[in-house]
This record gives structure tokens, C-alpha cells and sequence, in this order.
């Protein structure tokens, strides 16, 4: 039986610099945890964005302790158009099934990570921006799963760490999404979806797609740009 952490409120969270994850940590900081925001670069098409958007996000947040992760691994894996440039990005809209985009076990390892900065912070909570329904078919975005490392990562970590994996967006729709970033003062502004573009969002990859319509639904304008 794991032992309860009587330390601080910590949340190590997950942060892309994308709408979903910086919701996710806003809303992490609006229920009293201190935030440790983590940004993975893994070579993906948008990395000097995404690195930009999380630097910005993480000063609106005042986030004070933060890890920047290198991982050259999926560059060598490749296997997603994400990370392997011979691989065009799809635009034609949703894929059936699990689309190029998806990068092999990224979310897993990604939990992994920020689980061993969660023990070595004596954090209580991971947080991860996943979202169920507009995932785009991808595998490691289930609750389902999500849950499965939690059980493995408590398994494997010494008795007073007890870890649970937060996805407060698990079960909305881009709409709600939106709705709530609203609510919460997020700046949407500072965030970045397309998977193509580092100036101005493409607009009509699978991601831009599913932000672009999230917005029209909630009846408001996306504040970034797009070509």
C-alpha cells in the first residue's frame, strides 16, 4: 500500500505548447498546484514553435522550475510524419484509422519521463492534455491507457510515490476545449496546433482542422495566424 505524500501540491505537467496541454496546466494551477512544466523536443516538424509557445506559456504561468528534454530517439525511429520529412503530412482531412501523424508510443514515453521528474520533485499528479473523441485515431490518447500507466508507473516507483495521471480533457470536444480555455483566461494566442508551419498555421492539416473547428463551433476566432 502506497503511503499518501503529505508535500506540497505539485503538478508535473505535460506541456507541447498546444491549446490542449496548456489548458490542462491551467487548470492544474487553478485548483492550487504548484506547476513543473515539461517540453519535450523530439526533432517534429514545429519544434522551434512548439519550444517558443512553451517558453511564453510557462512565463504567463510563472512557472518557476521547468525541463526543456531533448530526445534524438524518434528522429532515428521515424515511422511518422511528424518526425520523418519524407512523409508528407496529410491535408485532406481526417484519416480513418491511425494516421501518419502518430508517433509510436510517444505519449508512453512521454509519461515515463515526467513520471521520474514527478518522484524526484515529490510531485502528486502528472497532467496530459489527451483528448478522447478529437485524437485523431491515435492509440496512447485513451483513457483506457492513460489509466494502465498510472497503475505501471505507481508500480514502479518507491512506496511514498503515489502518482495520479490527470486528463481533465479526456471526454470534450474542441468546442468545450475552447470553452474553457476561455473561461480560464487562457492565452490562446501564445499557443500552436499545425503540424506543418512554424509562421503561420497551415490550416488545413489534421490538427489545424480539428482547432479550426473547435473554435467555429464555440462561436469565436482563433487568435493565431494562418496562411
Amino acid at each position: 500500500m502506497k503511503k499518501e505524500n503529505k508535500t506540497n501540491k505539485k503538478a508535473v505537467c505535460i506541456m507541447s505548447g498546444g491549446m490542449d496541454s496548456t489548458l490542462s496546466a491551467y487548470m492544474m494551477q487553478n485548483e492550487g498546484y504548484e506547476i513543473i512544466a515539461v517540453h519535450f523536443n523530439y526533432d517534429q516538424r514545429t519544434q522551434t514553435k512548439e519550444l517558443e509557445c512553451f517558453e511564453n506559456i510557462c512565463a504567463s504561468l510563472h512557472v518557476k522550475q521547468k525541463y526543456i528534454l531533448d530526445l534524438d530517439f524518434f528522429k532515428q525511429l521515424g515511422a511518422s510524419a511528424l518526425t520523418d520529412k519524407t512523409i508528407e503530412v496529410p491535408t485532406q482531412g481526417i484519416e480513418e484509422g491511425v494516421p501518419v501523424t502518430y508517433v509510436p508510443f510517444r505519449n508512453g514515453i512521454f509519461l515515463s519521463m515526467a513520471a521520474a521528474i514527478a518522484e524526484k520533485e515529490s510531485a502528486q499528479i502528472i497532467s496530459i492534455g489527451v483528448v478522447e473523441e478529437d485524437s485523431s485515431g491515435y492509440p496512447d490518447c485513451r483513457e483506457e491507457y492513460i489509466k494502465a500507466m498510472q497503475n505501471a508507473i505507481n508500480l514502479g516507483t518507491k512506496e511514498e510515490t503515489n502518482i495520479e495521471i490527470k486528463m481533465p480533457l479526456v471526454h470534450l470536444k474542441k468546442s468545450q476545449i475552447v470553452q474553457e480555455a476561455l473561461k480560464l483566461n487562457v492565452p490562446l494566442e501564445l499557443t500552436w496546433s499545425c503540424y506543418k508551419n512554424e509562421k503561420k498555421a497551415c490550416g488545413i492539416c489534421d490538427s489545424c482542422r480539428l482547432r479550426l473547428n473547435g473554435f467555429e463551433t464555440a462561436g469565436v476566432t482563433d487568435p493565431i495566424p494562418y496562411e
